[in-house]
């Protein structure tokens, strides 16, 4: 009996099986000429959708077009919410998000590119209510409403820093900021990045003053767990960005 036979089948099944494996995003990108990327257009300036013309613009975009290019590809921007972010990566509607905050939970079922970018966490509020917050703890009182989008970061960060106060969880694609603007809420929290952008916008949200920001952060892309080929191909493709100076240029353009 030649007991190198089932062997050599043994092998050939565990190629194939792994071909089958790296023939994910990537050669259905390559194939298909369309690199799908899931965004929600409402973190500026990351990602802004225009209603008007259901196209979007920021720093993501910027990102996400440079990469179709550099694959000779199109880019298609496939709405999402950050409710469903991850499910969409998960679901295979898309082959890729733009920028998101890394966490244990999402690492559960899905993967990250490499970060290029990170944030850190600031309480905002308008500036009739200032006089009322000098610190993260006085936000965390039972008269004091704090706003936050479901599904993102931010609804945990503030169900987990301000026990004490009254969350008011909102539905997207209403927006946390709106709800103190329009006085229904008093306090939101979000990114350095996206804060400098909405006190530049609104006159009247203006930073609480705290002794440092809260959850330093790397953002990053998510990508399908599973998938290495297509997530080594998006990693050595940030390295050679970094390299040439690309993420920092774009960073420059959006005032990051």
């Amino acid at each position: 009996m030649n007991i190198l036979k089932p062997l050599f089948a043994a092998a050939l099944l565990v190629a194939v099986s792994t071909q089958a494996q790296a023939a994910g995003a990537l050669k259905d990108i390559l194939s298909s000429g369309v690199l799908k990327v899931g965004t929600t257009g409402d973190w500026n300036p990351m990602t802004v959708k225009d209603p008007a013309t259901n196209s979007y613009k920021g720093y993501d975009i910027d990102i996400m077009t440079e990469l179709a290019k550099d694959m000779g590809v199109k880019v298609e921007f496939v709405a999402t919410d950050w409710k469903t972010l991850v499910n969409g990566v998960v679901a295979g509607n898309y082959h890729m998000t733009g920028s998101a905050s890394v966490s244990p939970a999402r690492m559960k079922v899905a993967g990250y590119s490499e970060s290029y970018i990170a944030v850190e966490i600031l309480p905002f509020t308008t500036k009739d209510k200032l006089s009322r917050f000098t610190s993260w703890d006085s936000i965390n009182k039972s008269d004091v409403k704090v706003a936050a989008t479901l599904g993102t970061t931010f609804e945990k960060q503030v169900n987990a820093w301000f026990p004490d106060s009254e969350i008011k969880a909102i539905e997207a694609p209403a927006l946390q900021h709106q709800e103190v603007l329009s006085g229904r809420s008093d306090v939101f929290v979000t990114s350095n990045i996206e804060g400098a952008t909405l006190i530049k916008k609104f006159p009247k949200i203006t930073a609480i003053p705290v002794s440092a920001a809260r959850s330093p952060t790397p953002i990053a892309m998510l990508l399908p767990q599973g998938d290495q080929v297509w997530i080594n191909y998006v990693n050595n493709w940030i390295k050679l960005k970094k390299a040439r100076g690309f993420f920092k240029t774009t960073a420059a353009k959006w005032g990051l």
